[in-house]
């Protein structure tokens, strides 16, 4: 989860988080996030298959976070 420099969240899925983290900052990634910089990594998680990797990132969608601009 990265939260952005207005103050919003984004959260994604990568297989190599420091790449991706690096593509972010370089606003070379996501276009909610090119326009926010700069970002910081505030939180993640690791699985081993991809598909409960999906599935957790939906859930915090829904709101698990509660008030939050994804």
């Amino acid at each position: 989860m990265l939260l952005c420099a207005d103050g919003s969240y984004y959260t994604g899925s990568t297989n190599n988080l420091e790449r991706r983290i690096f593509q972010h900052q370089a606003g070379e990634s996501s276009n909610h996030t090119k326009k926010r910089l700069p970002i910081k990594l505030i939180y993640f998680e690791e699985y081993e298959r991809i598909d409960l990797a999906f599935y957790r990132e939906k859930q915090v969608r829904a709101g698990a976070l509660g008030k939050k601009k994804l």
